[in-house]
């Protein structure tokens, strides 16, 4: 499976709002072949970012629309270094 990072911006949520919304997440995910790994949240900049490995990008939106309904902005394809 390929390894994504996708990025939301402009988020006007808690880090409560978004530890639920990850919970989501994990709930929707493996419908989708998906899996979702960490994230993180960056408050001043109001930006969320979510790793995952899965079958495609919108593979991993999908779970995001189901979810929740808070679908990313920009979906990169990374690979971890070492």
């Amino acid at each position: 499976m390929a390894l994504y990072m996708d990025v939301h911006r402009d988020v006007d949520a808690s880090v409560e709002d978004v530890v639920e919304a990850h919970k989501k997440d994990i709930e929707a995910q493996e419908k989708h072949g998906v899996n979702y790994l960490n994230y993180w949240v960056d408050d001043d900049e109001g930006a969320v970012f979510c790793l995952f490995e899965g079958p495609s990008k919108e593979a991993g939106e999908k779970v995001h629309e189901e979810a929740h309904g808070l679908t990313a902005d920009e979906i990169f394809e990374v690979e971890e270094g070492t």
